[in-house]
């Protein structure tokens, strides 16, 4: 026998459930990308790349922030974010997984309270995995849900923090958080909210700030922005009161023992926010596409209730949410179908994100094809 058949076996069971997963080049119009703002292969990162290799700027790090790999770049970023998202300080990471993971893993102690949204990222829940916290989930966007849940665990004798962990815009659902009756259950309970920022950044609130940003300067709040979306490049940003973010400096595992990112990539961020302060038709006119994307979306299938660029059109079954993409992708739409475990069983879907790569003309042949395809598929 191999000693490799039991995972043999794994993964042809995933493929009889219609779960494999397998990479995929990109082709066709863009509807799976979260390059909201079209930053990603623009002239305007693109001449930022050009002037910083100019100025002399690194294409690595060379090492760890806390070694030899801090460079300008870095700190130069997070003076700029910190003036920008109007908050005390901000700290520049690898990537929004990694600066999630490091927020809960570090952050709440061990006599504290988590209470997250039930549909929060894989990357929160593995960080608080590697926490020491008591945790507990709330109702999807249910503020209520979310103070009863503090309620009981201070009636049951918890005398800790609370931490509250939120998205803004939800990545697979695309709707969006109470963010204002979620920073009241914060208020009312000295509790601490983070709040990832990940499909708002550059979309939502003034400049693309957020929608959080008219609480930045709460020292209660923790704001995520990650820098791979609509800001075009890599990494993240964590946004917040300066103990806490020298609590991460001096004790997060995933920032402490990394190599620090590129300050190439550094400068890039530097470029985007730039961008968003200076060129904010940019923000407009993606708005423009979202809502003509929801008209089509609500006339050719009937969808409704839309919130956000995140479209989801729920098909429920695996192996036909797969079918169905691949009639689009063969049409020349790249649509991809997410099966569990990234959505809960049963609520298998088609992610649509609107981006500026696309035209208007573009998204309605496509919905007009998604509405024929779906049909015919049954």
């Amino acid at each position: 026998m191999s000693i490799f058949a039991s995972y043999d076996s794994a993964l042809d069971s995933l493929k009889s459930r219609g779960r494999y997963r397998s990479l995929i080049s990109r082709s066709g119009h863009d509807f799976s990308s979260n390059d909201y703002l079209g930053l990603a292969a623009s002239d305007t990162l693109r001449s930022a790349a050009i002037d910083a290799l100019e100025r002399g700027v690194g294409l690595g790090s060379g090492g760890s922030r806390l070694l030899r790999g801090n460079a300008d770049e870095h700190e130069h970023l997070e003076s700029e974010a910190t003036q920008f998202f109007g908050v005390e300080r901000a700290l520049f990471m690898g990537c929004g997984f990694a600066a999630n993971t490091a927020i809960f893993s570090t952050l709440p102690r061990q006599e504290d309270l988590v209470v997250y949204d039930a549909l929060i990222h894989a990357s929160t829940h593995d960080g608080l995995k590697l926490g020491r916290a008591e945790t507990v989930a709330f109702k999807h966007n249910d503020a209520d849900d979310a103070e009863e849940k503090i309620k009981e665990w201070r009636d049951s004798g918890g005398s800790g923090r609370v931490w509250l962990s939120v998205e803004s815009v939800y990545s697979m659902d695309g709707d969006l958080a109470p963010i204002a009756d979620l920073v009241d259950v914060a208020r009312r309970h000295e509790a601490i909210i983070v709040i990832d920022e990940a499909h708002a950044t550059g979309l939502f609130g003034s400049l693309g700030r957020g929608l959080a940003h008219d609480y930045a300067g709460d020292r209660n709040i923790v704001s995520l922005h990650t820098c791979g979306k609509s800001l075009g490049a890599s990494g993240a940003l964590i946004c917040g009161s300066a103990p806490l973010i020298e609590t991460l400096i001096n004790k997060a595992r995933g920032f402490i023992f990394s190599t620090a990112p590129s300050p190439l990539n550094a400068a890039l961020v530097r470029a985007a926010l730039n961008d968003l302060r200076d060129n904010p038709s940019r923000q407009k006119a993606a708005h423009e596409l979202i809502a003509h994307a929801h008209q089509q979306a609500f006339e050719t299938c009937g969808l409704s209730e839309l919130q956000s660029q995140i479209i989801p059109v729920i098909i429920g079954d695996d192996k036909k949410v797969m079918a169905l993409a691949a009639r689009l992708q063969d049409n020349g739409f790249d649509v991809r179908g997410i099966r569990p475990p990234t959505v809960p069983r049963g609520t298998a879907r088609l992610r649509i994100s609107i981006t500026l790569n696309v035209s208007a003309d573009v998204v309605s042949q496509m919905f007009s094809t998604l509405a024929r395809e779906r049909e015919a598929i049954g």
